[in-house]
């Protein structure tokens, strides 16, 4: 491109027609436009001076951020002379294309677009005629979607539509699994980081951020159900610096929990504890009674796992006496632990620790079976995942007491659940129940729930 000016004044029309350069436009991909009038000639201050920005905002587009407000693309374009319809934005000023396209594209915006049209129609009218057929492999093909911009300015409705999209979105996982929503958490979460660049009050901004740590906390867990722990964690990070940037200290204990959850799945029981006790630490300075009895009653399974019985239940104490005192109306994050759940946890722990041997009439695998099928029992609509974690230790319980028939049948619930759910973490923790399964050879009900399991594990 030789479109240097000397004057520092915007580049002739003819620059915005090459096709490398309509590409970017059409991308919003500014850090490539810019960086090309620089080879021609601009400085950062020129550009800034057209588009009226500072030369920093200049420098950050050019290392690489986006720009998303719809009111700054259009202030470039304007101010640098790009006709609008090249970058999507409507108003398209280029005079070249004829009366017959203006009748057949009416209210397309660039000539790129009223191709688009026109293929769209025809193709339209081949599927609809039957005289085309279907193009399988586009079908296969990565879809390359923009970003939506977000506005200028953000306030107190902005935020609350993301915090509810975040409230709807946790509830398909609870109900449907990770595999269900991550990609559109995943969605969710860059859009609303997006908006922490919008201008707002300092109490906006504090409500954006906390949202943002909170889509990236069911961004980890969603990960986390689906077996992409990496990711998880990395989500995770990013929603406990965004917490405790906020001084958000329930939020970040949530955090903490969920990252001591996804270790204590994957074994490392040392690591799982940290995460725990930092994260009981966390919601005691902020007072969170609730998320205290949350961080207890894991700890508590987290030392049963451990072989230490009484810190275990030492924790599990503490974990009812603080659930008693939670309170009403809490974060979304904390407000799904209820009675069911403590009351699995509770079943959980006693189902890994040994039998009393002085009490032969009330053994821990019995204390076990009676907390599970409460919590069983205590669970509404929309916690299918949980449910099945609850069945798949009550059939393993069962089992291991010897009530083979009680064990069989809530072994396949879980295991048809598991089937609906998508959900790697369920099927990982079917294995309590497929060992228990095999310790009945002799069964016929055993025998073919650990074959459904085995088959569901890809056995």
């Amino acid at each position: 491109m030789n479109t240097t000016r000397s004057d520092g004044g915007p580049p002739p029309p003819t620059t915005w027609e090459n096709p490398e350069m309509r590409r970017a436009l059409r991308d919003h991909d500014l850090a490539w436009v810019f960086h090309k009038l620089k080879g021609c000639g601009y400085t950062q201050r020129n550009i800034g001076e057209l588009t009226r920005q500072s030369q920093s905002e200049i420098s950050d587009i050019m290392g690489g951020r986006e720009v998303l407000a719809y009111s700054v693309l259009q202030r470039i374009a304007d101010g640098l002379r790009i006709p609008r319809g090249y970058m999507g934005l409507g108003n398209y000023d280029h005079d070249e294309h004829t009366p017959v396209e203006d009748a057949l594209t009416v209210g397309a915006t660039t000539l790129d677009e009223a191709e688009e049209i026109r293929e769209a129609l025809k193709r339209a009218a081949e599927v609809m005629m039957g005289t085309s057929l279907p193009e399988a492999a586009r079908w296969w093909q990565p879809l390359a979607e923009p970003r939506t911009p977000v506005p200028d300015r953000i306030g107190d409705e902005d935020v609350n539509n993301v915090e509810y999209l975040t409230r709807v979105l946790r509830a398909v996982d609870y109900q449907n699994g990770g595999g269900a929503c991550r990609e559109a958490v995943i969605a969710q979460t860059a859009h609303a980081r997006a908006m922490m660049h919008s201008d707002c009050t300092d109490e906006v901004r504090r409500r954006i951020q906390i949202a943002v740590a909170d889509l990236h906390n069911l961004a980890g867990w969603t990960s986390f159900d689906v077996g992409l722990y990496g990711n998880a964690r990395l989500h995770f990070s990013l929603a406990l610096e965004q917490a405790k940037a906020t001084d958000s200290l329930s939020l970040a204990a949530n955090i903490l929990y969920r990252q001591g959850r996804v270790h204590l799945h994957r074994g490392f029981l040392d690591h799982a504890l940290r995460f725990l006790q930092l994260g009981q630490l966390a919601a005691q300075d902020a007072d969170d009674p609730l998320t205290v009895a949350m961080l207890h009653a894991n700890l508590g399974w987290t030392h049963a796992m451990m072989g230490n019985g009484s810190k275990a239940l030492s924790a599990l104490g503490r974990a009812e006496d603080e659930f008693v005192r939670g309170e009403d109306n809490l974060p979304a994050w904390v407000a799904f632990f209820g009675a069911a759940d403590l009351s699995a946890l509770t079943g959980m722990v006693y189902s890994l620790l040994p039998d009393d041997k002085d009490d032969k009439d009330y053994k821990n695998v019995d204390k076990a079976i009676t907390y599970l099928t409460a919590s069983i029992k205590a669970r509404g609509e929309g916690t299918a995942r949980s449910t099945i974690f609850e069945l798949t230790a009550l059939g393993a319980a069962k089992l291991n007491a010897g009530d083979r028939t009680g064990g069989v049948a809530d072994g396949n619930r879980a295991v048809v659940l598991a089937e609906q759910v998508r959900s790697v973490r369920t099927i990982d923790r079917l294995d309590p129940l497929l060992l228990a399964a095999r310790e009945h050879p002799d069964d016929d009900g055993a025998i073919e729930l650990a074959r459904r399991i085995a088959t569901l594990q890809g056995g």
